[in-house]
């Protein structure tokens, strides 16, 4: 990384981490509290650029690619991973669906204001029995009825989908073709019938912000808003989890970062016989395991960011980023919880939530099994990874291709 650039890279880090000690750190408790969903500071957040850093210029993000767009995520999880938890769904999974797979009139109608933060987005694909086959094992149909289709099924962990404006929604169009019959859909829950929500009361997360269970019964979308042809849902999804997995794995960098800063300081502060439990060798042992997996995360997470930022094959790299990074995450709130002791599951500290987050993004983005899986098949030769790099017929964000696209509309 040369220096200019790293200098750019730190300023995004310092501008995000004075945006959520001013804006979010000190009002967000009070949002949990009351169960508000904080619609005015993800606005705030967008405005801010929080949201837009993959995106070009022309639909309203800063064009700083991928490695920023890590670094804003965790920072953004480093100091309230909560809050950090609508990213996905207004930087990185939700609008780069339509980015990727949808048309120019698409991505100019819904894309701007879901980075911006003025409308809130959700993708929603797991099933309660799909698993790690969401699309295979996919019972949500969509029927064709003249200029709309009628979704009907259920969905499970669809975060933010009690508050969305537009989301991304996976269904089959065709139900005996496997994960070739899945369709993606722009849904907008707010103008059309067929939509309830029941929140998933869920230990240590946000009280806030909700991951809940989708019902579909004849939800409709009209035939314009569906996303590319019938049967490119699985190219649009599989692209859009590459993504998500950097910066998911971003996310989990910064619970780490928050479980070892949390457990140095109060290393420092107790005190056993006179002295700070810091100066004990099994103290010493945690902390130093834990400044090891996270400089080693933060290496891979960093490089994979990079590789998808020059357009280079990145899938591999991707499933190793988050694999290590999840793992870093679980190891470090181990450790912090271990280090704090019985006040490690008191509420005036974070380390107990903070650990609840690190189990959800070892799973979020694809398990880590799912990862090993990838990983190992890729280096027995059984199927490469990154076999499909280029050859998906969608877009890249990075190359900046819907720009003249959104231009010759606008002049013709």
């Amino acid at each position: 990384m040369d220096q200019a650039f790293s200098e750019e890279i730190e300023a995004v880090r310092d501008m995000v981490n004075r945006f959520m000690q001013s804006e979010v750190v000190p009002v967000m408790a009070e949002y949990e509290k009351r169960g508000e969903f904080p619609r005015d500071l993800i606005r705030k957040a967008g405005e801010a650029g929080l949201y837009g850093a993959v995106f070009p210029e022309s639909v309203g993000g800063s064009n700083m690619g991928y490695l920023a767009a890590v670094v804003i995520q965790e920072e953004m999880a480093r100091n309230d991973v909560r809050f950090s938890s609508c990213n996905n769904q207004q930087g990185s999974t939700c609008p780069s669906s339509i980015y990727f797979g949808g048309t120019p009139q698409q991505i100019e109608k819904y894309v701007p204001n879901l980075i911006a933060g003025k409308t809130i987005g959700m993708m929603s694909l797991t099933e309660s029995g799909g698993g790690s086959d969401a699309e295979g094992n996919m019972k949500t149909f969509a029927r064709r009825d003249g200029d709309v289709y009628r979704i009907s099924g259920q969905k499970m962990w669809a975060s933010m989908a009690n508050e969305t404006d537009v989301g991304i929604l996976f269904a089959k169009t065709d139900r005996d073709a496997g994960a070739k019959g899945v369709t993606a859909f722009i849904v907008e829950p707010k103008k059309y019938p067929g939509w309830s929500t029941q929140p998933i009361e869920m230990m240590g997360l946000s009280n806030a912000l909700r991951t809940n269970v989708l019902f579909l019964d004849d939800f409709v979308v009209p035939v314009e808003n569906r996303l590319g042809e019938e049967g490119d849902g699985f190219k649009i999804i599989m692209r859009t989890l590459q993504a998500g997995r950097v910066t998911v794995a971003g996310k989990a960098l910064g619970i780490a970062r928050a479980c070892f800063e949390d457990a140095v300081r109060y290393a420092n502060e107790r005190t056993v016989r006179g002295e700070p439990i810091g100066r004990f060798q099994m103290i010493q042992s945690d902390i130093a395991e834990m400044a090891t997996a996270i400089e080693a995360s933060r290496a891979l997470v960093y490089k994979a960011a990079q590789y998808m930022d020059d357009s280079q094959p990145s899938n591999r790299l991707a499933a190793i980023a988050k694999y290590h990074a999840s793992q870093t995450a679980k190891l470090c709130a181990d450790k912090a919880m271990q280090i704090f002791g019985g006040y490690g599951l008191a509420r005036e500290y974070r380390v107990s939530w903070l650990r609840s987050y690190a189990e959800l993004f070892f799973t979020g983005e694809g398990s880590a099994n799912v990862q090993k899986i990838m990983i190992a098949e890729d280096a027995l030769g059984y199927k490469l990874a990154d076999r499909h790099h280029g050859k998906t017929g969608l877009r890249d964000i990075r190359k900046n291709d819907v720009a003249n696209e959104l231009q010759n509309k606008a002049e013709g």
